[in-house]
């Protein structure tokens, strides 16, 4: 049954705070080529912090030097355990917000033209990449959708348009072909085939969460709403299979990464693997979901933020540990305009507001 009420307003508001916290939580080792699955866990180790259950130490002074393997990025000292005041900004929480605003503006019938539109409107220009940064210069020089996700764009199916899909879930709660219709209408801005593809099946996964009993039925679900012949239903299948045979999540990863092998570490693809095996061997459990995923390696605050949203709305704002939303402290910042410094509270009322609006209306045909 979907939730309604009070329980509506914790499921999504866990959302947000899972987003925000995994994304936090990835953010220092977010360099795939650099910071793989084994040089995170042996930064672990050296700080004494397998299991991994809070947010990530801060390093020795040693290992900051210039081309110390263990060197974090410029932005570690705002998002390590101890010196978290708030959030950091990232893009993966900017589109998040971007997507609330555009749904308040246009409604459930926004067009891919709007949701441009409002790029160039609210974002700036230097806090895009990829393929979003591709589409924003097509834009700016008057190209029009869909060619600004072709023209010039060598991104396309990387994980760009996956990041920006939570807050179709968000306000589409149990209707997980509504959230990927209006996810795909989004990506198609920017992305095609599996980076597409990527947008509807986060989506579909978030809204499956708010009544999906278990991981694995809110991964099922959001099956159904991708071609079941495309890399990234097959990719997702065959981590569901190896969790299946009780292959441990270590050998799951490493079966998995050898197979998607040369699409790199930003591909919609592995970083989907990855996502994937967080879900399934965190098993609903908050902290473990988060952390096997981010020690996962790849684009490690993207696949946190996404896998914290899920386990945030499986399990509800009130049951995220403290450890992870307190330092919080309820605020955000942002580089989109007007919303730098707002409460993760009134973010997420603000998408329940949207969720009870739209409660029963089907998304527009894009």
């Amino acid at each position: 049954m979907t939730p309604v009420g009070t329980e509506l307003s914790d499921r999504v508001l866990g959302g947000w705070l899972g987003r925000i916290a995994g994304n936090m939580l990835g953010k220092p080792v977010e360099q795939g080529d650099h910071w793989t699955r084994d040089r995170i866990d042996r930064y672990l180790r050296r700080a004494a912090a397998l299991p991994l259950t809070d947010y990530l130490p801060g390093p020795a002074d040693s290992d900051q030097g210039e081309g110390d393997e263990f060197a974090l990025r410029p932005e570690w000292p705002q998002c390590v355990r101890g010196r978290i005041h708030g959030s950091c900004r990232d893009d993966d929480v900017d589109y998040a917000i971007l997507g609330l605003d555009l749904l308040e503006t246009h409604g459930f019938g926004f067009s891919t033209e709007q949701v441009g539109d409002l790029w160039l409107l609210r974002l700036p220009y230097l806090q895009t990449f990829t393929a979003e940064r591709a589409a924003y210069r097509n834009l700016a020089n008057g190209i029009k959708p869909l060619l600004t996700a072709t023209y010039d764009n060598p991104y396309q199916e990387w994980i760009g348009a996956l990041i920006r899909a939570d807050i179709y879930g968000w306000t589409s709660p149990g209707m997980p072909r509504r959230a990927a219709s209006l996810a795909r209408r989004d990506a198609v801005l920017s992305h095609t085939g599996n980076g597409v593809y990527g947008a509807m099946w986060a989506a579909a996964l978030v809204s499956a969460a708010f009544t999906a009993t278990t991981v694995r039925q809110a991964l099922d679900t959001a099956l159904t709403v991708i071609p079941p012949s495309s890399r990234l239903a097959r990719t997702v299948r065959r981590v569901l299979t190896l969790h299946e045979t009780r292959m441990t999540w270590e050998d799951t990863l490493s079966t998995v990464s050898e197979e998607t092998a040369g699409l790199g570490w930003i591909h919609t693809i592995p970083n989907a693997a990855v996502l994937t095996a967080g879900l399934l061997y965190g098993d609903g459990d908050f902290t473990r979901t988060i952390t096997l995923t981010v020690r996962g390696g790849l684009d490690t605050d993207s696949n946190g933020a996404t896998a914290g949203s899920v386990a945030g709305v499986l399990c509800g704002a009130g049951a995220v540990p403290a450890q992870w939303k307190d330092p919080l402290e309820d605020t955000v910042r942002s580089a989109v305009f007007g919303f730098d410094g707002v409460r993760i509270s009134e973010l997420a009322a603000r998408t329940v507001a949207l969720a009870e609006a739209g409660a029963g209306t089907a998304a527009v045909p894009s």
